[in-house]
């Protein structure tokens, strides 16, 4: 498989995070080029890749849903075997791609897994849960989640029994793709730096790398 990569940040930075598109927008989004372009901000080197659905509407322009799981967790696991060296890694994603980023993590060797609202629940169907696998991961994780993202509530979200890999940073006011209402004083933008220093923080916990993640303040 031709995995084409959008590549932002240092070519030399020790720890490289991988990023997933979500299930109905493209890897150069504008929510994933904000996010992307904070963290090459902080230092870190940014790779992001397209599943093979969404490679194909990028050459015929056709909408479609996204491939079966097993199609992305094989192409998830070939993206990291063509960047190499897991220890370096962190992959995560938007959503559909930050679930199967959680789900390979384990089997893959790499350093951390990052997911920038996770559909824990399809929305209005609580019952639903896709976090079997969370309850017993290992390898560190961090989930970004707006606080009313109806893809799973705080409420919800504590009753799930998750594993103590996994921390939770939560997105005040955030819808899943961390907009904020007008009345909370905050803008997207603002929701978006502090799940990029969260996001830093994070990585250079994990990574025991010290890039200049105080460098990214707009």
């Amino acid at each position: 498989m031709n995995i084409d990569f959008l590549f932002c940040g240092p070519e030399d930075a020790a720890l490289t995070i991988i990023l997933a598109h979500g299930a109905g927008a493209a890897m150069d989004s504008p929510f994933m080029n904000e996010i992307s372009a904070g963290l090459a901000a902080c230092g870190y080197r940014v790779a992001r890749f397209e599943f093979p659905y969404m490679a194909k509407r990028r050459l015929d322009g056709k909408k479609r849903g996204p491939d079966r799981a097993p199609v992305l967790i094989d192409t998830f696991a070939q993206v990291v075997a063509q960047l190499g060296n897991p220890e370096s890694l962190i992959i995560g994603g938007k959503s559909m791609g930050g679930r199967i980023a959680s789900m390979v993590g384990d089997d893959l060797g790499v350093r951390g897994v990052v997911c920038l609202g996770y559909p824990f629940h399809p929305p209005g169907k609580p019952e639903n849960l896709r976090t079997e696998h969370l309850k017993g991961m290992k390898t560190p994780i961090l989930i970004c989640h707006g606080t009313r993202d109806p893809f799973g509530t705080p409420d919800e979200v504590a009753g799930y029994g998750l594993s103590d890999a996994v921390t939770l940073h939560w997105v005040a006011d955030g819808n899943h793709d961390f907009d904020v209402r007008k009345k909370s004083g905050r803008t997207q933008a603002d929701s978006i730096r502090d799940a990029v220093a969260a996001i830093a923080d994070f990585a250079d916990m994990v990574g025991n790398f010290h890039p200049n993640s105080a460098d990214y303040t707009n």
